[in-house]
């Protein structure tokens, strides 16, 4: 009997690594199959450029305000049940958005995808941290990877498919199949949760204070504020600044892909080299990256649009695998993992949210993109300044 309870976990950490691929696969397509079809979605119901980013501005809001709860939701339901039901909603809501009717409708289905992507990617950190305590960041990696594939395939294929149909109601919510299939996949996971007596449930579901008095807390949540300020913004005006530059429909989605694509190729590069718990060098690296990719794409816009977009996208990459790794490295346990988790991403989410308002406005009040840009190149500049304070705690 007891060759049987030692072997027994090791297939459920090789189902963990498949269902955390498959979950990751699902979380930014139903934000990021927006920025493509953004100009069809403000001409069908007559919106501005400010009204039109909330169509991201609310995910990114609700994955802030809805990382507090989620660790409670987890220690009073479990945490695979939490996961499966977040990712349910995040399918059915995905897919209810594509038949809006009205302005209404479109954004209260946009709070239900916002509200599954949040609690998910607050818990999923937890489970990483007690079935992968050692090889932490190279899960990571793995997880961004996912993520970045997933906006890598809804980038490229929603603008082609939303041109030839003529419409984008089907592009907008054939995205809700990987909801469906993350569902299916984490569903297994609890159910082997369940058939194995798992100890980990109860682990991960443990509850420990949010760091609110730990500077190291506020300055990580701070970076990672900016990364996805910047992220957010470029994946929802991207398309419409090359568009706007004369680019077609077609051919602003590819870049869009691109940008997604060189965003999944820096999560393995940083979440592999960067084996220290020290990882200064690498952020400030990645930042330096994303700042070069923005002053470039500001300046001459259509001088090498391709290389531009990747550049931007493989450092800003490289900072959100790092900065999704911080609250790793700074606790002890799976609880201080969770609690660190959704104070960072609390913080940083709700910053991030103001990135595709902020944008959209600036266009709206200007007339152009170029303040748009600007600001975004200021962040990244921040994003150096704060990275060389990012020295980890010791335990």
């Amino acid at each position: 009997m007891h060759p049987v309870t030692k072997e027994s976990p090791l297939p459920a950490l090789g189902i963990g690594i498949v269902a955390i691929v498959l979950v990751a696969l699902a979380l930014r397509p139903s934000i990021v199959s927006i920025g493509p079809i953004l100009p069809r979605i403000i001409d069908a119901f007559a919106l501005s450029h400010a009204q039109a980013s909330l169509l991201t501005a609310i995910p990114d809001l609700l994955m802030g305000l809805l990382a507090l709860p989620a660790p409670w939701l987890a220690h009073r339901f479990g945490r695979d049940k939490t996961i499966v039901t977040a990712l349910a909603i995040l399918g059915v809501s995905t897919l209810i958005r594509a038949f809006a009717p009205d302005v209404l409708a479109l954004l209260l289905s946009t709070v239900g995808v916002g509200a599954g992507i949040a609690v998910t990617g607050t818990l999923l950190s937890g489970y990483i941290k007690v079935n992968y305590p050692t090889r932490a960041a190279w899960v990571m990696g793995i997880y961004v990877t996912g993520l970045s594939f997933g906006s890598t395939l809804s980038a490229v294929i929603t603008a082609p498919m939303a041109e030839s149909i003529g419409g984008w109601r089907l592009p907008a919510g054939i995205w809700s199949v990987l909801g469906l299939l993350a569902t299916l996949a984490w569903g297994y996971v609890y159910w082997q949760h369940v058939r194995t007596h798992d100890a980990s449930q109860k682990i991960v579901v443990a509850r420990a204070p949010l760091p609110w008095r730990n500077a190291l807390a506020w300055r990580i949540a701070a970076f990672f504020a900016c990364i996805n300020l910047i992220f957010y913004a470029m994946v929802t005006w991207t398309a419409a600044v090359f568009l706007e530059h004369g680019l077609s429909s077609s051919m602003a989605g590819v870049l869009l892909g691109c940008f997604t694509a060189a965003f999944m190729l820096a999560s393995p590069v940083f979440g592999a080299y960067s084996k220290s718990l020290d990882r200064r060098v690498w952020l400030v690296s990645s930042a330096v990256i994303t700042l070069l990719g923005l002053v470039l794409m500001t300046v001459a816009p259509l001088w090498a649009p391709v290389p531009v977009i990747a550049v931007t996208a493989f450092g800003l990459g490289g900072a959100f695998t790092l900065g999704m790794t911080l609250p790793l490295d700074n606790t002890a346990n799976a609880s201080e993992t969770n609690a660190w988790t959704a104070f960072v991403l609390t913080i940083g989410y709700l910053v991030a949210a103001t990135g595709p308002l902020a944008f959209g406005y600036l266009r709206d009040v200007t007339g152009s993109y170029a303040s748009s840009l600007h600001m975004l190149i200021g962040i990244a500049g921040l994003m150096i300044v704060m990275a060389c304070w990012l020295k980890p705690a010791s335990h």
